[in-house]
């Protein structure tokens, strides 16, 4: 009996060991777990004062809750939490460096005004720096206000900068003056519903892959949108407005520029340099408020085997200019619509503009369509040899209304072997594309 009863205690005690073993190795995982962002024991902290302290003190996925009020400083973050902003909260900076730093991932950052970085472009001094330890950082809801870089995405992946007002510096030269929002090596970043006027650039990157811009109002900047060795990524939805240039896209490929908008930009719409590969399709260049569009609607240089299709050009000194041997470009279904000269191509080689038996509608075509098929009847040259002398010799205007140069036009009217190359499309269509009259209102142009 004796016996059995040492053997029962021997068995509690194992299944006790087994039961505290379980029990250890339970808030050792849920310990790791809290540590880790995991949340176990987050909680959410009201700050009122001394946000540095709080930021030190707090547990990884806490959330400091800013009440109203001013805090300065500059602050850095080397956990995953999140700073909201309960109301009026403003974060000061010192005027030198970054106001906040993030070196840590999944931080959230939202409902804050950010004002006073410092203003170093050597040292990229911003409102809100993420390292390239701030994996899948979130910064939203917030207002960035007089900083050098609103801001600067340096190597954080899968963040997000999104619903924000920035407002650049407007005191600097223009060379002086930061990006509004600037990111370098980000792949998966992505920059959505974000309001941005002032500073250099609205939307700079570099170095980068598969980022989406996606619905920003971007204004009064040099460049909305500029890539720069930016490979795999998404440019759509987004207003460009009284900017110099709306879109640039250099040394890049594989970028899909998708519904954008350029109202009112001085000088391009749209610019591509050594960009390859690229989709433009649905976006519209024009005026606004009754003044012209740009200089160039669209201006293509040492650029090939892009599809540029679909896309509204309106009011442009120019509506296409390409040069430096671009090549094998799908150039279909465009809209040129009272663009002062439509294309301007110095070169001698032939370039059909139609594909499949669909061309581009061009407003100051003037041909019949006798069999109603909404293909006009004739070929359509938007330049002639006359074009070619003006454009290599300007001097040669004064010549432009002698009988002459009438005489020349009508010979290649009339023999259109003389025509010495260029952009031809042999099915232009008739009408304004029915996706232009429903968005543009565009009917009778």
């Amino acid at each position: 009996m004796r016996s059995l009863n040492i053997i029962s205690n021997l068995g509690a005690a194992r299944v006790s060991c087994a039961a505290l073993r379980l029990f250890f190795a339970y808030c050792l995982v849920t310990g790791i777990y809290a540590g880790l962002g995991g949340g176990v024991w987050a909680k959410d902290i009201t700050v009122t004062d001394n946000l540095q302290q709080a930021i030190d003190r707090a547990m990884s996925g806490d959330r400091l809750l800013l009440a109203s009020g001013r805090y300065e400083g500059a602050f850095l973050i080397e956990k995953p939490l999140a700073l909201v902003g309960g109301g009026d909260v403003i974060i000061q900076g010192t005027g030198t460096g970054n106001v906040i730093t993030v070196k840590a991932p999944d931080v959230t950052l939202s409902g804050l005004h950010i004002t006073g970085s410092g203003l170093l472009l050597e040292t990229q001094d911003s409102g809100i720096f993420l390292s390239k330890e701030a994996t899948g950082a979130v910064v939203e809801n917030n207002q960035l206000i007089d900083n050098l870089i609103g801001v600067y995405v340096w190597g954080a992946k899968d963040s997000v900068v999104r619903t924000n007002v920035i407002r650049g510096r407007q005191d600097l030269r223009v060379n002086e003056r930061g990006n509004g929002v600037q990111i370098w090596n980000a792949p998966g970043a992505m920059v959505v519903g974000n309001d941005i006027q002032y500073g250099r650039d609205g939307i700079f990157v570099t170095t980068s892959k598969k980022n989406i811009f996606r619905d920003n109002i971007i204004h009064e900047v040099r460049f909305a949108v500029h890539y720069m060795y930016t490979n795999n990524s998404t440019v759509e939805g987004n207003i460009s407005r009284h900017n110099d240039i709306g879109y640039a896209i250099m040394f890049s490929t594989h970028v899909a520029m998708i519904d954008n908008q350029s109202f009112g930009d001085e000088e391009r719409g749209i610019l591509f340099n050594y960009a390859n590969h690229t989709k433009v399709i649905g976006n519209r260049v024009d005026g606004v408020d009754g003044a012209p569009g740009p200089e160039k609607c669209i201006f293509i240089y040492n650029s090939n085997k892009n599809i540029i299709q679909d896309n509204l050009l309106s009011g442009c000194d120019i509506g296409v200019q390409f040069t430096a041997g671009s090549e094998d470009n799908d150039i279909t279904g465009n809209a040129f619509v009272d663009n002062r000269t439509q294309v301007k191509y110095v070169g001698t080689r032939w370039l059909e503009w139609s594909t499949e038996g669909r061309g581009n509608y061009w407003s100051d075509n003037s041909a019949f369509d006798l069999d109603g098929n909404g293909i006009a009847d004739t070929v359509y040259r938007p330049n002639d040899l006359t074009d070619q002398i003006l454009w290599r010799y300007p001097e040669a205007k004064l010549l432009v209304n002698s009988p002459a140069v009438q005489l020349l036009k009508w010979a290649q009217s009339a023999f259109p072997a003389l025509h010495p190359g260029g952009v031809v499309d042999s099915a232009p269509l008739m009408d304004v594309p029915p996706q232009f009259i429903e968005k543009n209102n565009l009917q009778g142009k």
